[in-house]
C-alpha cells in the first residue's frame, strides 16, 4: 500500500482475530528520511504484535512484519526475512512486487498477496507471480480505495482472484487461512535438533 495505506492497514489488522495462523509482511511506502511510528500505530490497533522486519528473523504466525524504511524485504528458505538496499523497483524502495515475487517462490501455492490503496503501479507483476505459483491475489476495491493506481494496476494482470471492499478484506484473509492445521502451512516448522 501506499497513499491511503496507513488507514486501509490499520482497518484490516484491527479485525483479524489474535490467533491469526500466518505471518503477515506489510509494505507500506513510506519516506525513507523521517523515523516512522507506523509500528506503534498499528499495534495499537490490532491484537497481533507488529514490528519491524529484521535481517536473519524467522517468520513466525501471529506476527506482523513492516518493511523497514527504504529497504526491500524478502523470504527466504526456511521462511528467513532478507532486507537489501538494493536499487529502487519501480521508482519505490520496498518494493511489494521484491516481496511477493519472493514469497510465491517460498510459499507456492500457500501465497497470499493483497494489494491495497496507492498510487502507482507497485504489486502488479508481484500478483503474477503469486498467481502463476497457484496463490490468491486479493486486491481493495476502487470504492474504499483513497488512490487505486496499485490495486487497479494488479487488477489489469487479470491475475486477481477476488476484489473486495476494505471492510471484508480481513474476513476473506481469515477464510483462506483459518482452517484446521493452516498454521503448519504457513508459518515455517521450528527444526527439531538432532538426538
Amino acid at each position: 500500500s501506499s497513499l491511503g495505506g496507513i488507514a486501509a492497514l490499520s482497518e484490516v489488522l484491527s479485525a483479524l482475530p489474535a490467533n491469526f495462523p500466518a505471518p503477515i509482511i506489510i509494505v507500506q511506502h513510506l519516506q525513507p528520511f523521517y523515523k516512522s511510528q507506523l509500528d506503534e500505530i498499528l499495534n495499537r490497533r490490532t491484537a497481533l504484535t507488529v514490528k519491524w522486519a529484521e535481517q536473519g528473523e524467522r517468520l513466525c504466525a501471529g506476527n506482523v512484519y513492516l518493511a523497514p524504511p527504504d529497504y526491500h524485504v524478502m523470504i527466504l528458505p526456511p521462511g528467513i526475512i532478507a532486507l537489501s538496499h538494493s536499487e529502487k523497483v519501480q521508482f519505490v524502495r520496498p518494493s511489494a512486487n521484491t516481496l511477493f515475487d519472493s514469497v510465491a517462490a517460498y510459499y507456492g501455492e500457500r501465497a497470499i498477496a493483497v494489494v491495497l490503496t496507492g498510487a502507482g503501479s507497485d504489486g502488479a507483476s508481484g500478483v503474477q507471480a503469486i498467481k502463476h505459483c497457484g496463490g490468491k491475489v486479493l486486491v481493495q476495491n476502487m470504492r474504499t480505495s483513497q488512490a487505486f493506481g496499485m490495486p487497479g494496476a494488479a487488477l489489469k494482470t487479470g491475475c486477481v482472484d477476488f476484489t473486495l471492499s476494505l471492510r471484508i478484506i480481513a474476513r476473506a484473509l481469515v477464510s483462506l487461512v483459518m482452517v484446521n492445521g493452516a498454521s503448519q502451512f504457513f508459518c515455517p516448522t521450528q527444526e527439531k535438533p538432532a538426538s
